[in-house]
């Protein structure tokens, strides 16, 4: 009897889930359209660089395309990896974090550009190691909080283990020096803590110890230093010859273009300070171009895209961590927020808010590493979601029942 009822149940599911997707369309719809602002916002803030330091404007355009290409390739490889294996080789995935954070130190073998030692040249690319160490930083943490959720969540002492092993990538990405890219990590590791269900008392502890340190490096390091007072006095005398090209002359250059641009915009193409005014105008500071060119609703509406592609992972996070995958939420709760730290630090880097952090803005600003990683990213969470839809992880109670 109870068998019949178990297979009536079975077959009822079924029923209700044939026309499910295999996956949430939405994640998909939301990235591809980023992505496609990005190429055409990238490609207009970046023709004048390329028309003149490549005497091809759309240079940039080339390689970004290229890029994606190898992303699309690698995120259906990716795709095809259960989550069950990076939850297995966790461990692996951290020593591999530090083994490329301690290469790009290694002389001769890491690249120096712009006063930092971030990147190994492979030849075809520059990789920005920190770029695929974030990933990894966050498997690891996941596969942390899955095996030792009650140790860690539970005590003191268990939620300073996590917080002292990131304390070697740390210190290698301030030997680069990355600064941005650690505040970003520490971010999404702590965000990670949070929702696993630490105490609050042990949250708000390590966060005012995390703060303090942060500002001990700011105050204890002379380019630190240089950059946040070029940020404070940005306004006052933005051209003047202390400041001209260090990172308070793109802030005013960045906010020039927000008024230039107003609401509406100046018409695609025509900025103006893509024209050498902006350095970094089709990285770092893309969204002033933006700004420029769009207006600030154009501004919003790429903001209201980010909400809307956040909103889905942290769904999605929500879910396997109902269905009891804690591996595949932890990790998609680290994603998310590897996002959304550097969404919020670049337009913040870009409207004021904070000192120049080098960060890229996720799809839309030029760049091999971030858009690789970027990519990748999705493709763990499309897995993610795929799993989460399997027949087998509904059945799971109709055969409990059976058994009864």
């Amino acid at each position: 009897m109870r068998q019949g009822v178990a297979l009536i149940m079975q077959a009822v599911m079924q029923r209700q889930h044939a026309n499910e997707p295999m996956l949430d369309p939405w994640l998909v719809i939301f990235t591809l359209l980023i992505l496609m602002f990005g190429v055409v916002m990238m490609t207009s803030a970046s023709v004048e660089i390329g028309a003149s330091l490549y005497d091809d404007p759309f240079y940039h355009l080339k390689k970004q395309v290229i890029f994606i290409f190898m992303g699309m390739i690698g995120a259906a490889i990716l795709i095809n990896i259960p989550v069950c294996w990076w939850e297995r080789g966790s461990n692996l995935l951290f020593a591999l974090a530090i083994l490329m954070l301690t290469l790009v130190l290694v002389p001769g073998v890491g690249h120096t550009a712009g006063g930092g030692t971030r990147w190994i040249n492979l030849g075809f690319m520059t990789l920005q190691v920190s770029e695929p160490a974030k990933i990894c930083i966050v498997f690891f943490m996941a596969g942390l909080l899955s095996r030792h959720h009650g140790y860690i969540c539970g005590s003191l002492k268990g939620f300073a283990v996590p917080l002292a092993l990131m304390m070697l990538p740390v210190a290698l990405l301030l030997l680069e020096p990355d600064f941005g890219a650690v505040v970003v990590i520490m971010f999404a590791v702590m965000a990670m803590l949070f929702l696993a269900g630490a105490r609050l008392w042990h949250f708000l502890l390590a966060a005012f110890l995390l703060a303090g340190a942060g500002a001990a490096l700011i105050f204890t390091s002379g380019y630190r230093m240089r950059r946040v007072m070029s940020y404070l006095q940005a306004l006052n005398d933005p051209f003047h010859e202390d400041i001209v090209f260090d990172s308070g002359y793109q802030l005013a250059q960045a906010l020039i273009g927000f008024g230039r641009g107003e609401w509406f915009g100046m018409g695609l193409g025509n900025s103006i300070q893509k024209m050498y005014f902006l350095p970094d105008g089709h990285t770092d500071f893309i969204i002033a171009i933006i700004a420029e060119e769009l207006g600030v609703i154009g501004v919003l509406a790429l903001l209201l895209l980010f909400a809307a592609f956040i909103y889905r992972i942290l769904k999605l996070a929500r879910k396997s961590e109902k269905n009891g995958n804690f591996f595949s939420a932890y990790a998609a709760y680290g994603l998310a927020f590897i996002f959304i730290g550097q969404i919020v630090i670049n337009v913040s880097v870009n409207i004021g808010l904070l000192p120049n952090k080098g960060l890229t803005l996720p799809f839309v600003s030029s760049g091999g590493s971030s858009l690789l990683t970027c990519i990748a990213m999705v493709a763990f969470l499309v897995r993610i979601d795929m799993e989460s839809r399997k027949p087998m992880a509904r059945n799971s109670a109709v055969v409990a029942l059976a058994k009864q």
